[in-house]
């Protein structure tokens, strides 16, 4: 008996510019944006477009995806007093945008010499309007003499299918290799959570939750855990990797503060969010450093190194805890990777020339701060903080996760994160991004602690 014949997928044209299944797929970026040519197809098609008229095209999706411009989809203005996040979202915007109007313009050149084919006729596509602001010759080409309504909403829906594109991506380090989760609608269904990132983003200082939240809606299409009491996370797991703070790759000094890096990983299959162990970091115990034994020795590295790696705990309720795990001389200690990324969030470092906390060459050193252990710091009890003045701790010579381990015993108010080829010294301005920075209403605000570390490695 022959086998009856499986229904074929539909094809391209009319109404229909993708075939996405209901459930929605997987795609990364270039996947969907070479996903999304269809549209430009019937641009092209409807209006008749030349290579010139793909100059036009070219600059108007360059204005859209840029910042500063008339045009631009994002009005984020980035300078010296902007915070942190707003500072590395507005930089991922920037290369994001930059190398998907690259990707338009090659494909708009291909597509005008080497058409796609619509076997389902010409397409006719309704866009719901985003109010996407248009070129002066944009608007000539697709609205004056030879555009229209249809040409219009076919250009329309690819170019805000750009931006959400670009959008989605912002939270993650390495965005071409995310897979994000595609609709019928193509991307669509990320408005009300994209909507809600960037008011928070343009509006406040945005909090790092809210970029999780959002990262996680890109990929699953779901904020967060499930029930309305659930903690906010740092990161999340997804099915075929997890996304998690950027610092977890790179050295703490000059890592992203506020960045997922993507990692693959074949045995995650379900969702879950990554939360911190205690979600009121001021009522953990706190540990005075003065009361710790200090350095047997002159201010320096601790002898030996600190081992370290990370250790995940149980799911429960679609959330679980993480914990950096170290080991020194046979003992061992344990530190939340939740509190440890918090720690590295908050900490006062040299950014570049627009922080406040960048000290120049020639700053005068001071007289070295007491010194205490690193190690004992790390297995005391609650965080360690000091409000008796400033307490060294050093880090040199041990791994990046040690370092991040420390920054997550330490009560993150005032601790300054050092290299150590420059002298420690007392900055008059230490403006982070984080308010609780200031001095509090009782006057018993943190002394500072110092943690030096390796200076940036060069190439």
């Amino acid at each position: 008996m022959p086998i009856a014949p499986t229904p074929s997928t539909p094809a391209l044209g009319g109404s229909r510019w993708n075939t996405f299944p209901a459930a929605g797929t997987a795609l990364t970026a270039r996947d969907f944006f070479t996903a999304t040519e269809p549209l430009l197809q019937g641009v092209i098609d409807d209006n008749a477009l030349t290579a010139a008229d793909g100059e036009v095209l070219e600059t108007q999706i360059r204005a859209t995806l840029a910042l500063g411009t008339r045009e631009t989809s994002l009005p984020l203005a980035i300078g010296p007093g902007s915070a942190p996040a707003a500072r590395e979202l507005g930089a991922q915007a920037e290369e994001i945008g930059h190398e998907l109007a690259s990707w338009a313009a090659a494909a708009l050149e291909r597509l005008l010499a080497d058409r796609i084919a619509l076997p389902a006729g010409p397409l006719i596509v309704r866009s719901h309007c985003y109010g996407h602001l248009l070129t002066p010759p944009a608007t000539d080409l697709l609205l004056g003499r030879r555009g229209g309504p249809v040409t219009m909403q076919l250009y329309n829906e690819w170019l805000h299918q750009a931006v959400l594109l670009r959008d989605a991506l912002l939270p993650f380090t390495n965005w071409q290799d995310v897979p994000l989760l595609i609709t019928p609608t193509g991307l669509r269904h990320i408005e009300p959570a994209r909507d809600a990132f960037l008011t928070e983003l343009l509006v406040r200082r945005i909090r790092h939750t809210s970029i999780v939240a959002f990262a996680r809606h890109a990929v699953t299409g779901s904020p967060g855990t499930s029930g309305t009491s659930s903690p906010a996370g740092y990161g999340f797991e997804a099915s075929g990797g997890t996304a998690l703070p950027a610092v977890l790759d790179q050295p703490p000094l000059t890592a992203p503060r506020y960045l997922l890096t993507w990692r693959p990983d074949p045995a995650a299959d379900e969702t879950v969010t990554h939360v911190a162990e205690l979600r009121d970091y001021y009522a953990a115990p706190r540990t005075l450093v003065e009361h710790l034994p200090p350095a047997t020795t002159a201010p320096g590295p601790l002898t030996g190194r600190i081992t370290g790696r990370i250790v995940a705990g149980p799911v429960a309720d679609g959330a679980r805890t993480a914990a950096i795990e170290l080991t020194h001389d046979g003992a061992t200690a344990h530190v939340d990777l939740g509190q440890a990324l918090r720690g590295h969030r908050f900490a006062h470092r040299p950014d570049g020339a627009a922080s406040a906390d960048a000290l120049p060459a020639d700053a005068p050193a001071t007289d070295p701060p007491a010194a205490t252990d690193v190690w004992t710091s790390l297995r005391a009890p609650g965080l360690v903080w000091t409000v008796a003045g400033d307490a060294v701790l050093d880090a040199t010579g041990q791994d990046d996760l040690v370092v991040l381990a420390l920054l997550g015993r330490l009560y993150p108010e005032n601790v300054t994160l050092h290299p150590a080829d420059r002298p420690v010294t007392h900055p008059t301005d230490r403006t982070t991004d984080h308010p609780a920075d200031r001095a509090t209403a009782s006057g018993n605000s943190p002394s500072r602690l110092v943690a030096r570390v390796d200076p940036p490695r060069t190439s």
